[in-house]
C-alpha cells in the first residue's frame, strides 16, 4: 500500500514535468507540498512562465495568503478574466482545508467544483503541512475529481548529483560524482543552499575543474556536518580535535541544545551501522533504514563504526540521553555539559 501511495505521488509529479516539457494543457487545480522547497517554486515559476504573458502578470497572476484569505476573495479571484492572456494563475498559500470548519469546506469544495476554465488555482503548503484527512470524504473525493496533488521530494542522491553536475556547467564548471556527493554532505542536500553554493564555489574555483579544496574554501558545512567532525574524532581517539571542532561551534554561537541533538543522532547512527555490520549488511541497507541519502555519510559513519566495540555504541547513546536530561534540568552550564560529554565518550573509547 506503502508504495502504491508513493507511486501515485510520483505520478502526478512526473505528468507536470512532462504537461511543461511538452506543452501540454495544464490543470485548472494543483496542491503543491513536500520538503523540497526549491523544486516547489522552481515548477511554479514554469507554471506561470507558461501561463502569463510577460509584462501582464500584475492582470492576470495572483498571489494570495492564506492566513488572512476569505473564501469570497478567492472565489472573486478565480473568477476574474484573463487580460491579453487565455488563462489567469492564482497561488494560494497555506489554507489548511482539512482543518477548516465544516461550512467553510463546503465552500471551498465549491470552488473547486466549479472552476472557470481559464483559471489555475494552485494551492501551495510551505510553513503549514498537506495533512489529507480520509473521513472527510466530501473534500477527499473533490480534490481527488479537480486537483492534482503534487509531492516535491528530496530528489535520490544520484539526482541531485546529476542535477549538481548540470548546474556547475552551465556555470562554465565541472565537478566529479565524488565532489558533488561531498557538497550534498557538507550542505545538508536542500537545492536552495545547493544552488548559491554552486554560484559561489564556481566564482571563487579558478581551474575549470572544481576541487576540495575549493568547495572547503568557501562552504559553510551545516551543524549535521560539523558533528560529524566531533563524533569521527571521538572514535579516532583524537579528544583534542574533538574539543576544537566543539568550539568552534561556541565560536559561532551555535545552540549548545541542537549541537547536542546533532551529536546524539550520529552516535545512534554510529550504534546502527555497528549493529548492520554484525548482522553483515551494507551501507545500503543503512541508507534505506535510517532515510540518509549521502553516500559520503554513510561511508564515513560505517568507517568510524569499525573503530570502535558496540560496548562502547550502547553507552554512547545512554550518556547522550544524560546530557540531553541534564541539560533541559539546567544542572550545570549548556557548553560545560557539552565538554563534559565529549571527554567522556572519548574516554569510554580508549576503554573500549
Amino acid at each position: 500500500m506503502a508504495y502504491a501511495k508513493k507511486t501515485a505521488k510520483n505520478e502526478a509529479y512526473q505528468k507536470l514535468k512532462t504537461d511543461l516539457k511538452e506543452g501540454n494543457p495544464l490543470g485548472n487545480a494543483y496542491l503543491f507540498y513536500g520538503e523540497e522547497s526549491y523544486l516547489r517554486e522552481y515548477y511554479l515559476g514554469e507554471i506561470r512562465k507558461r501561463l502569463i504573458p510577460a509584462g501582464f502578470e500584475e492582470f492576470n497572476y495572483h498571489a494570495l495568503e492564506g492566513k488572512d484569505l476569505t473564501v469570497q476573495t478567492l472565489a472573486e479571484t478565480a473568477e476574474a478574466m484573463p487580460m491579453m492572456a487565455e488563462r489567469t494563475l492564482v497561488r494560494v498559500d497555506d489554507v489548511d482545508l482539512f482543518k477548516l470548519p465544516e461550512q467553510a469546506r463546503e465552500q471551498y469544495r465549491g470552488i473547486f467544483e466549479d472552476l472557470p476554465d481559464y483559471v489555475c488555482l494552485v494551492f501551495c503548503y510551505d510553513t503549514i503541512e498537506y495533512k489529507p484527512n480520509g473521513q472527510m470524504r466530501k473534500l477527499s473525493d473533490t480534490l481527488k475529481k479537480h486537483a492534482q496533488v503534487v509531492e516535491f521530494q528530496k530528489p535520490s542522491e544520484r539526482e541531485l548529483c546529476t542535477w549538481i553536475a548540470r548546474h556547475f556547467r552551465a556555470e562554465g564548471k565541472l565537478i566529479s560524482d565524488k565532489l558533488a556527493s561531498y557538497l550534498i554532505f557538507l550542505t545538508g542536500g536542500g537545492m536552495t543552499q545547493l544552488s548559491g553554493e554552486i554560484k559561489k564555489i564556481s566564482a571563487y574555483a579558478s581551474g575549470e575543474e572544481i576541487q576540495r579544496s575549493d568547495i572547503d574554501a568557501v562552504v559553510t558545512p551545516v551543524l549535521n556536518a560539523q558533528t560529524f567532525d566531533i563524533s569521527n574524532a571521538v572514535a579516532d581517539g583524537n579528544f583534542q580535535l574533538a574539543l576544537t571542532k566543539l568550539q568552534e561551534l561556541f565560536a559561532v554561537q551555535a545552540e549548545p541544545i541542537a549541537i547536542l541533538g546533532a551529536v546524539g543522532s550520529q552516535i545512534r547512527r554510529l550504534y546502527y551501522a555497528k549493529t548492520l555490520a554484525a548482522c553483515g549488511k551494507n551501507q545500503q541497507t543503512f541508507m534505506d533504514l535510517t532515510g540518509n541519502k549521502s553516500s559520503y555519510a554513510a561511508n564515513l559513519t560505517f568507517t568510524a563504526a569499525r573503530k570502535v566495540p558496540e560496548a562502547f555504541c550502547a553507552r554512547a547513546v545512554e550518556l547522550c540521553l544524560q546530557a540531553d536530561r541534564d541539560m533541559k534540568r539546567s544542572v550545570d552550564e549548556p557548553e560545560r555539559l557539552l565538554e563534559v560529554l565529549i571527554a567522556t565518550l572519548w574516554q569510554e573509547a580508549r576503554r573500549g
